[in-house]
């Protein structure tokens, strides 16, 4: 990883959509155990999931990760303690809840 330098990798994923009463959310489970770092970004593709009331649809894509480079990656890391506060309404987790 440089400096300046982003770079990008593929991974295959499996997408998780819930559209039931007692959950709303979409999760993203990378099959090959690749982890996602301060400042990275990542783009599924394919076209949009829609999961009907009431259902939860499960699909197999392909994950383009872009690495953060040096730079972005302390600046995240530097600032994310101040975008915090955003996020407490929200929980992260790598469980998918059935």
């Amino acid at each position: 990883m440089g400096l300046l330098t982003r770079t990008r990798e593929s991974a295959p994923c499996t997408v998780t959509i819930s559209h039931r009463f007692e959950e709303l959310s979409a999760h993203v489970k990378f099959n090959n155990g690749a982890k996602i770092y301060a400042g990275d970004s990542v783009l599924v593709e394919g076209a949009e999931i829609m999961a009907p009331y009431g259902e939860i649809v499960r699909e197999d894509r392909t994950a383009i990760i872009t690495r953060a480079s040096g730079l972005e990656r302390a600046w995240t890391r530097l600032t994310g303690d101040l975008e915090f506060m955003e996020l407490c309404e929200f929980s992260f987790s790598e469980e998918v809840t059935l």
